[in-house]
């Protein structure tokens, strides 16, 4: 039963993650004009982050008598989201707010890159677990 609720909630972390990232983010600026998508996206982004904590490290909690290898990913997604949520996204803003746009696209790299990594890493979690 362990196995199988780790499975579970490491699929929905997956799950949100693609969501979030290449289906809300990608609608709210196809629906709304630039200037109102992007506050919406910046008050949701903090959210988003406390959802990858959270699945991140319950997920970890449930596979650590099962596979050593998913429980240390999936603190690492929880520690890695942490650190976006807390000092990636601050900087982010600030670029955008200054209007500095070469530090804007540098960060917004690296918080895409973050993201591409959870996704990655959860998806080999949930690879392990089901074999």
């Amino acid at each position: 039963m362990l196995l199988q609720a780790a499975i579970l909630l490491t699929a929905l972390l997956f799950g949100g993650m693609i969501l979030y990232s290449f289906g809300f983010a990608s609608f709210l600026f196809s629906a709304l004009p630039a200037d109102a998508a992007g506050p919406l996206l910046r008050r949701a982004f903090p959210h988003f982050y406390i959802f990858v904590i959270g699945c991140a490290l319950c997920g970890a909690a449930l596979t650590a008598a099962i596979d050593v290898t998913s429980t240390v990913i999936l603190g690492l997604i929880a520690v890695t989201a942490l650190l976006a949520r807390q000092i990636l996204m601050p900087a982010i803003n600030v670029a955008t707010d200054t209007g500095n746009r070469t530090r804007f696209g540098i960060l917004h790299t690296g918080s895409v890159l973050v993201t591409l990594a959870h996704i990655f890493g959860s998806s080999a979690v949930i690879l392990r677990l089901s074999a």
